[in-house]
């Protein structure tokens, strides 16, 4: 059976990676939901220890990528939704880990993107086209999924 915990990570994510990209922003009803609901989930089941850890994993998980974002590299849908994530998953060490795991996994994305766009460019004998950017909520929600399934 599935925890609830588990279920928050998987509805957000998904919902977050569909807006992601479908118009390549992550609404604040989204990121900001997965911050209370990882919140209230915390403090239910384990009282004031439990906000504690939910909030310092919200923390953490927003300062993990906040220098990405000040240099221009990550919007702020992203920020926030790697803080949303560190407070479903609670604590330092798990929203530390799932960081970790969202950098892994978006820089395999980001060499794939490449590649196919440099595949493309020479199959058309055109100039490598598009984007520089490439939605980044794939990444972070598979680095939570990833961090709750090395956790169980």
């Amino acid at each position: 059976m599935m925890s609830v915990q588990t279920g928050l990570a998987l509805f957000f994510g998904t919902v977050a990676v569909i807006e992601d990209l479908r118009s390549r922003t992550i609404s604040n009803w989204t990121t900001l939901g997965a911050m209370a609901a990882g919140v209230l989930y915390h403090v239910v089941t384990g009282g004031w220890a439990g906000l504690g850890s939910s909030l310092l994993g919200l923390i953490v998980g927003f300062l993990a990528f906040l220098v990405f974002y000040l240099l221009g590299g990550m919007g702020g849908g992203d920020i926030k939704l790697m803080a949303g994530f560190g407070a479903i998953l609670g604590g330092a060490v798990a929203s530390g880990q799932a960081a970790i795991f969202a950098a892994a996994v978006g820089g395999m994305l980001a060499l794939a993107v490449l590649g196919f766009r440099w595949l493309r460019a020479v199959a058309r004998r055109q100039a490598i086209s598009g984007s520089p950017f490439i939605p980044y909520a794939p990444a972070i929600t598979a680095g939570a999924w990833l961090t709750l399934l090395a956790r169980s």
